[in-house]
């Protein structure tokens, strides 16, 4: 967690994006109330600096996570206990956030305002959402290295985990969300958050507690079964919980029925309508089929929760989100980088269970939208639809990142995996700051990078988890982090770009929506109205290659509420619109805020397009401008990498390389294999597949 407004953000408490979006320069940087004298408030950024920072060293250092740990002993109370909680009273936990102070150092905070005569925090200490994935961090770390201080702290945190989870009554397996410093629990903490109380109903540390269980007893039943045995029941109290309340409810919708969304058909049997949520439960129910493959209710909840995130593949080479999994049913305009596992699941439980069609939306998002993602910018928190939060931290980093280690995986595709090493530089310097935002001396991640390029210092359990999860995984793929490392400043960017519709020239009226946030997407700006007759001209940065134009247009869910649009470019022609989508059903309001794509591209060397509003009022938001080939160049100490995506439908030629240097080409189709392998030398050409990439490394 960045900040409260982020915590909000990412769990859909209270709205998805809600009052903070427009803000995203908040994120990470509110004042907090000072720490009290008993939260031994600082800590050293040098902690670990003996850790090697060489290349061929290992980037983990857990050195940061380990100073935001802490203990309480709550004492059991009804319906929460844990395992050896007599023997054992003392509870792991790291803290929620910790700020960035003078000389190097950091406070260790808690979330929401502090009230010194409690010693409690709006929020909490610790919650639920980190100790979870801090203890995927120890367990991945003790797998991989089999260091025994990294098992004992997975072991603590794994009990604390339990902990939280609740035992009895109505909401047996669901999860309490805050605890304060001194061990009591904030069922309702303020801000309040959805479900309330946080464990009244399923929610993202459900979803989360699974994960960390699955890893867990995977981890542990070799190791210790009699406590494998105890996480595996928790596992099924949670799947009880999951099924109870998602899966298979009495009398409302679930697996196997759908829901509306703006005129589409969506899975109503997501966690929280979420397929982000829904896949970090995946990757837990995974990993705890393959070590535990007779659970039968685990296994069927692991592939109906992995059809339903498949479900919610959109788009395609042409048209908004250009494949991506869409993360939250309730919204067709909606996507974050944060939370962003959904290929990394779909990968897991392809493999797991043996069922390939999980794997294709998987590759699609990985070949189609992550390329177009990072040729725009990287991974931004929120395209809304357009890229509106630029705000990007560890946790969207880090879900691109392992997605496209495990679609390579489960795919085969050195191409995908390739791609995970572009996006692994953004740790070391390959971001809007140009700096690097991970210190292999110190495990230390930093909250974030603004769009301004601003660097956010304080490093949070949230961030800190996700770099190490990062950070794992490149010492775990060496010829990935080595690229990732020597290879992170970017040099040429051409991909998908914003012209804003407040910039034209217009016989209609600019307004500014108020509010922004519809409840399911954000105007970017100020928008264009035009009623029949009224007109808009916009000047577009000329290039050299045509481009893709796709206006952001606010639509009606029908023809009386609906519009229609011309547009042309000159002479030419390139089509008209209708501005409808369909029956509201589970979405904020009527209408939708989306991109549509025109029927012809603007040609090479054309700047001017018109739009005309033929039918009731045309709400333009901006135009999304796409080159048919986007280009993204990363150099360093060690060479460079060049990345070329098609848009194209047909197999398109671009030149490559750079004049007087030998590079290795390798080209790739839309799913990912390999069409082409060769040597050049100065300038080539490469003809691209339709949805294609290529790879051009020296």
């Amino acid at each position: 967690m960045i900040r409260a407004e982020h915590q909000a953000l990412q769990s859909r408490r209270v709205v998805r994006w809600g009052s903070a979006i427009g803000t995203a320069a908040l994120i990470g940087s509110l004042a907090v109330t000072s720490a009290p004298a008993w939260a031994e408030p600082t800590v050293s950024a040098s902690a670990g600096a003996a850790a090697a920072t060489t290349a061929s060293a290992p980037l983990t250092n857990l050195a940061h996570l380990d100073v935001l740990l802490d203990t309480a002993a709550p004492g059991e109370i009804e319906g929460h206990t844990t395992w050896q909680l007599a023997e054992k009273p003392e509870l792991t936990m790291p803290w929620t956030y910790a700020d960035a102070r003078d000389g190097g150092t950091f406070e260790r905070v808690g979330g929401g305002p502090f009230d010194p005569a409690t010693g409690h925090w709006g929020q909490g200490a610790y919650n639920a959402d980190d100790i979870t994935r801090a203890a995927v961090v120890y367990l991945r770390d003790w797998k991989q290295t089999n260091s025994a201080d990294s098992r004992d702290k997975a072991f603590e945190l794994l009990r604390s985990v339990a902990y939280f989870q609740t035992t009895t009554g109505p909401n047996a397996g669901n999860v309490v969300l805050w605890m304060q410093p001194d061990g009591q629990f904030n069922r309702s903490p303020e801000p309040i958050e959805l479900p309330n109380p946080s464990d009244s109903g399923a929610s993202y540390w459900l979803a989360r507690t699974l994960w960390a269980l699955g890893e867990g007893y995977a981890a542990f039943a070799g190791e210790d079964p009699a406590f494998a045995a105890f996480l595996q029941e928790r596992i099924r109290l949670g799947v009880d919980a999951l099924n109870r309340q998602v899966l298979h409810p009495v009398g409302e919708p679930g697996y196997g029925d759908f829901a509306m969304a703006d005129g589409v058909k969506v899975p109503a049997w997501l966690i929280v309508d979420g397929a982000d949520a829904s896949a970090e439960a995946v990757l837990g129910l995974a990993a705890y089929a393959q070590a535990a493959p007779d659970d039968a209710a685990a296994r069927t909840a692991l592939a109906e929760l992995s059809e339903g995130i498949a479900l919610m593949g959109m788009g395609d080479t042409r048209s908004w989100p250009y494949g991506a999994i869409l993360p939250w049913a309730q919204s067709r305009s909606l996507w974050h980088a944060w939370a962003s596992q959904m290929p990394a699941a779909l990968a897991v439980a392809s493999t797991t269970l043996g069922d390939a069609s999980l794997l294709e939306p998987a590759i699609t998002d990985s070949v189609g939208f992550t390329t177009t993602l990072m040729t725009a910018g990287g991974p931004d928190n929120g395209w809304l639809p357009t890229p509106s939060d630029r705000v990007q931290i560890a946790y969207g980093v880090d879900s691109r990142l392992q997605s496209l280690l495990a679609v390579g995986q489960a795919a085969d595709s050195d191409g995908v995996r390739e791609l995970s090493g572009l996006v692994g530089a953004w740790y070391f310097g390959a971001n809007r700051s140009g700096a690097p935002v991970y210190d292999p001396a110190t495990g230390v991640t930093y909250d974030g990078v603004q769009p301004d390029g601003t660097v956010n210092r304080n490093s949070g359990a949230e961030s800190t988890i996700h770099g190490q999860l990062s950070m794992i995984a490149l010492d775990a793929n060496p010829d990935v982090a080595a690229r990732a490392q020597h290879v992170a400043t970017v040099t040429e960017r051409s991909g998908l770009t914003i012209v804003e519709a407040e910039s034209a020239t217009t016989t209609g009226s600019v307004i500014t929506p108020d509010p922004a946030w519809t409840g399911e997407s954000l105007f970017s700006g100020d928008y264009v109205s035009l009623a029949k007759g009224q007109r808009a001209a916009f000047t577009i940065p000329a290039a050299d290659q045509a481009r893709l134009l796709e206006p952001v247009v606010f639509s009606g869910s029908d023809s009386s509420t609906g519009a229609a649009s011309k547009w042309r470019s000159g002479k030419h022609s390139l089509g008209s619109l209708k501005h409808e989508v369909g029956a509201q059903g589970i979405t904020a309001v009527p209408g939708a805020l989306l991109p549509q794509p025109l029927r012809r591209d603007l040609a090479a060397g054309e700047s001017e397009v018109e739009v005309r509003g033929v039918r009731g009022e045309v709400k333009l938001d901006a135009l999304i401008v796409r080159p048919v080939v986007s280009r993204l160049t990363f150099t360093g100490t060690g060479g460079s990498t060049e990345l070329v995506h098609s848009a194209s439908l047909s197999r398109t030629a671009t030149a490559v390389g750079n004049a007087g240097e030998t590079a290795t080409l390798r080209s790739f189709d839309s799913a990912g294999r390999l069409m082409e392998e060769r040597t050049i030398v100065g300038v080539a050409s490469v003809t691209l597949e339709a949805g294609g990439f290529a790879l051009v490394t020296r």
